[in-house]
């Protein structure tokens, strides 16, 4: 299966329009947050429409910067696994939307950590017993390169850093953090923040049965 990841889209419509290649040759696209920059309906609707006529097969959860008419759009689609998960050819896909709250309670989905950690117990919740899935989590797990912001310290969540712990999935791809681009590890599973897309940047996987490769990649 190979996967194409999109984090932080943040609206940015043209760098999506030049990302058809990338799209058919993937067996599914991940939309991981931050879809719109403080968007609802019309500019999410905008976006999947984009992507449709390339590849149907989309998984979303919203970020911190979507507003609750984005959650709704990707339920009445039918793609949203925010705090669910979806199997699909043998691989599941375990969702997490949102953020930690900032400093400044500034953006429209903000929760806090015991949410995040209801949320995702939600989310694995009857999964298949030994099915290999990956998590799609906007907010990176805590103390990796995923969650490095640029003075140096660690913002990431405890929450989703210990769900990783107990469950190692084979990856876990995350965003939310612009600076935080890059690939770590917690026990067997592979985190990778690819950078924001409308910076040109994005995250490829294959798996088959088990990770068998992960790339950062840039469109620019």
């Amino acid at each position: 299966m190979n996967i194409l990841a999109i984090p932080d889209i943040h609206g940015d419509i043209n760098r999506l329009k030049r990302m058809s290649e990338q799209m058919e040759a993937a067996d599914v696209v991940l939309l991981v947050g931050d879809i719109t920059n403080f968007g609802g309906e019309q500019e999410i609707t905008e976006i999947i429409k984009l992507i449709q006529p390339h590849n149907f097969n989309i998984l979303a959860v919203s970020g911190n910067c979507d507003f609750p008419p984005v959650t709704q759009y990707l339920d009445q689609l039918g793609i949203n696994i925010e705090s669910t998960h979806r199997v699909i050819d043998g691989v599941g896909f375990v969702g997490l939307g949102a953020s930690l709250y900032s400093p400044s309670r500034s953006t429209p989905n903000e929760v806090s950590e015991e949410e995040l950690a209801l949320n995702l117990s939600s989310a694995i919740e009857e999964m298949p017993k030994d099915t290999p899935f990956v998590l799609v989590s906007h907010q990176p797990p805590r103390d990796t390169a995923a969650d490095r912001v640029m003075a140096g310290m660690h913002v990431g969540s405890h929450s989703v850093r210990r769900f990783l712990e107990r469950y190692q999935p084979l990856v876990c791809f995350s965003g939310h953090i612009h600076e935080g681009s890059g690939i770590d590890a917690i026990g067997e599973t592979q985190v990778v923040n690819p950078g924001p897309f409308f910076r040109g940047n994005y995250a490829t996987a294959c798996i088959n049965g088990e990770l068998e490769a992960l790339d950062i990649k840039t469109l620019d």
